[in-house]
């Protein structure tokens, strides 16, 4: 079976003939027809998170899938051969950049009907973030005021489309030249990142959502009503995380060590901060089915690519430039 592999931190990926997957009475095994690219494959292809996802290598990388089943464990009752389906397999499990995957039963939910695999590759990583930083941690309720940075890139052209629907009054962070695509995905206020600062003209706000770190992370906290909350998706981690995660001793003290700073600016403005690792969850991905059937949510993908250019593909996220997702898929 083909497969492109991380063979060595920082280096690029690799194509190798790899074992055929292991399939487990509880496993589905699916044939890949499309996988999300996503900043998570770039920064573990480059050796960013191997103190949190201690992969051992080689790896295959790819966190979203979207393809057909080719056959069930003996314990499957959910799927069946020729189901189309779509999933963000377990983080101990991933490895979408393959020609077939097993995926727990559990991870996995019927692709949405309306949209095709290419937009079901795209979804389920940032989609599940969005759901779980929003619905599940934020519990965002109608007349809540929502911050999303960089609207216009994967997670954030899901979390606006979700914020509004949940009632909340979006702003976003994105390019001038991006403003009227994200007003279209439900943000009502745009801030110009290049011209313009956003932690003065933001104020009393209910949840942050935040996938860029740094300084970003910093002005957010600022613009919170006292109360408020800051999910950070980019980090840096936070002791509560480290602890559900289980990580060791030692890396929890890292952990706690990284992330003092920010938690003591938060601490002294009244609001929270938390760190965010989206995890699988096919329960999940069957509510944000129903959103999409509806034409709640509508996947958005900037680029497809063969599967034989997902090196290129991958290490070309860092220079953005792209509406929503790119994807491995057909054109």
């Amino acid at each position: 079976m083909r497969a492109f592999v991380v063979t060595k931190y920082k280096e690029p990926l690799q194509e190798a003939d790899v074992p055929e997957p292991t399939v487990g009475e509880h496993d589905v095994l699916v044939r890949v027809e499309a996988a999300g690219l996503n900043q998570l494959d770039e920064k573990i292809r480059a050796g960013e998170l191997k103190q949190i996802l201690p992969y051992k290598l080689p790896l295959i990388l790819g966190n979203d899938v979207a393809g057909t089943v080719i056959s069930v464990g003996t314990a499957v009752r959910g799927f069946k051969p020729g189901d189309e389906v779509y999933g963000r397999p377990d983080q101990d499990r991933i490895g979408t950049f393959a020609e077939r995957i097993a995926v727990a039963e559990g991870d996995l939910a019927l692709k949405p009907a309306s949209i095709s695999m290419n937009e079901a590759g795209s979804l389920p990583l940032v989609a599940l973030t969005a759901w779980q930083a929003l619905v599940e941690r934020g519990k965002v309720r109608p007349g809540q005021k929502v911050l999303i940075h960089a609207g216009a890139g994967g997670v954030g052209s899901i979390a606006i489309q979700l914020a509004a629907h949940l009632g909340a009054s979006v702003a976003t962070t994105a390019s001038g030249s991006n403003a009227d695509f994200v007003r279209a995905l439900g943000a009502d206020t745009v801030i110009d990142y290049r011209s313009q600062d956003f932690e003065q003209l933001l104020t009393g706000y209910d949840l942050v959502l935040d996938s860029l770190g740094g300084e970003t992370l910093e002005k957010s906290l600022r613009v919170l009503k006292p109360g408020g909350k800051a999910i950070e998706i980019a980090g840096p981690p936070e002791p509560t995380f480290a602890r559900e995660a289980g990580l060791n001793p030692l890396l929890r003290l890292g952990v706690a060590a990284l992330s003092r700073k920010i938690r003591k600016q938060a601490k002294k403005l009244g609001v929270t901060y938390e760190f965010m690792l989206m995890r699988a969850s096919g329960d999940q991905l069957r509510q944000i089915t129903t959103l999409i059937d509806q034409g709640v949510v509508r996947p958005v993908v900037g680029k497809v690519v063969g599967f034989d250019q997902t090196p290129q593909a991958l290490q070309s996220l860092s220079q953005g430039g792209i509406r929503g997702k790119a994807v491995i898929g057909s054109s």
